[in-house]
């Protein structure tokens, strides 16, 4: 589509007028005597917004408008109407017109009128791009995995993702829960309508209701005006419930009611209000314990788990290690504008050896780290070394975890690189050491630590579970 503005007037000196006045606003103007040239010039060419006579002969402006609405519904096209002639332009309006000016018109009018219609354009064109990019980046396809889990993964969410059935989809933190949901929502029928996500763990238990539900001025000490909830901003399109296990019981009845009578009431409010809404769950937790503990209603469980969806752990992933960590490295390489080649086979091998209990995003924060890093063609061992106290990479001893031994005869050489002592190592005194220290360098701060360990929050979250910290 052309940037310039196509004018549709039988009197020539009209023609000229409009020309000379619009082309202040720095776009082409080109010009047709009568709507059937109009159409020829725009089916070879079609312009940025069309301003057209009402009053033509051949074709006239009102054939000309409709032949534009059936063919390209998002062309603005302004008329022209001799003055006195409202109710033409009001006609006009109604068969879809983006705006009208009076014949005698003034010019700054016009140049305004035009202006508007461009600037509405330029938005819905980058808005339709933009739709083109969600479209591509969250489509099945684009979504790597060749490992029978993930193909079979893929496989559920392309026979579930038309449907409004309530999916939950579950996976260890980090596997791409939210990917897939977003995935569903843009492969669904409510793609034009909003995706809006909500972390259930991120949220404080007192203020996740009216997150949730919106609240009315003055249901709560601070409430100074009507908020509106995450139910009511995803009207028409999905809600995304992650982390959903860490919802306290109190809540899980109102969500419930919510999923079930397709209604809720904001937090203080007596209106009941309709949840035109799709529900995606994800978890890392497992909800058949939390129920068997008496931590999660059975009920709510059976509404959710209608079509449930796992997602392998990375490490189960062996396939599509190597595929990830190419595909992160020419993303970010691009991002960061550098020529990087590739991997080297030393590299491969170590990614391939690690357990990545960060799964995925683990990968990901690697790599980017890696190409920050390269300085060279390759992306190689060095490249993959931890910063600081940061656990993993080729330096350290093993796998992802593996790290430098202390109280085991190892240390540091004076460039700093660890040097492995002769006897063996017991790696996991070694890891719960660094996890020790880490905690109480960041005065026990779980997020903080994790930065100092270069770990994602859950990663530390199962450390410290796992080695009773």
């Amino acid at each position: 589509m052309a940037d310039d503005i196509l004018i549709v007037e039988d009197e020539e000196r009209y023609r000229k007028l409009m020309s000379i006045v619009l082309s202040d606003l720095g776009r082409p103007v080109r010009t047709a005597a009568d709507g059937k040239a109009a159409l020829e010039m725009i089916a070879a060419d079609p312009p940025a917004v069309v301003l057209t006579d009402l009053r033509m002969p051949a074709l006239d402006g009102r054939a000309l408008l409709t032949a534009l609405k059936k063919d390209q519904p998002d062309l603005p096209v302004i008329v022209i109407t001799a003055f006195g002639s409202i109710e033409s332009a009001v006609d006009s309006m109604k068969r879809g017109a983006y705006d009208y000016v009076t014949k005698p018109f003034e010019e700054d009018a016009l140049r305004l009128t035009v202006a508007r219609a461009l600037e509405a354009n330029q938005l819905r064109r980058q808005n339709r791009i933009l739709r083109e990019e969600l479209e591509r980046r969250f489509n099945f396809k684009s979504i790597i995995g060749q490992s029978p889990g993930m193909v079979r993964a893929l496989e559920l969410c392309g026979e579930v993702s038309r449907a409004e059935t309530t999916v939950l989809v579950l996976g260890e933190s980090g596997t791409g829960k939210e990917l897939i949901a977003r995935a569903l929502h843009y492969n669904s029928r409510r793609a034009a309508g909003p995706f809006v996500a909500l972390n259930c763990a991120a949220i404080p238990e007192g203020l996740l209701e009216s997150e949730l539900f919106g609240s009315e001025r003055g249901a709560y000490t601070g409430a100074v005006e009507r908020k509106i909830g995450r139910f009511e901003a995803a009207q028409g399109g999905t809600l995304f419930l992650d982390e959903i296990g860490d919802m306290d019981m109190g809540l899980q009845a109102k969500i419930l009611r919510a999923i079930q009578e397709r209604e809720f009431r904001r937090l203080g409010g007596n209106q009941a209000l309709r949840a035109d809404v799709r529900i995606l769950c994800a978890t890392n937790a497992n909800l058949e314990a939390l129920v068997a503990a008496g931590k999660f209603r059975r009920d709510l469980y059976y509404r959710v788990n209608v079509f449930p969806i796992e997602l392998p752990p990375l490490r189960d992933r062996g396939e599509d290690v190597l595929l990830l960590a190419r595909t992160f490295l020419d993303r970010f390489a691009r991002e960061m504008g550098k020529r990087i080649a590739g991997i080297s086979a030393a590299a491969e091998e170590w990614l391939l050896r690690q357990r990545w209990e960060g799964n995925v995003r683990e990968l990901e924060n690697l790599l980017e780290r890696a190409v920050i890093l390269c300085k060279d063609d390759v992306v190689g061992p060095a490249h993959l070394r931890p910063i600081g106290q940061g656990l993993g990479g080729p330096d350290g001893a093993a796998g992802s975890g593996g790290t430098a031994p202390s109280a085991t005869g190892g240390g540091r050489s004076p460039g700093g690189a660890y040097l492995l002592p002769t006897e063996g190592i017991d790696l996991e005194a070694v890891e719960k050491s660094f996890v020790q220290q880490a905690l109480e360098q960041a005065r026990f701060n779980k997020t903080r630590a994790a930065k100092l360990l270069g770990l994602t929050r859950a990663t530390l979250r199962y450390r410290i579970e796992k080695f009773g910290l």
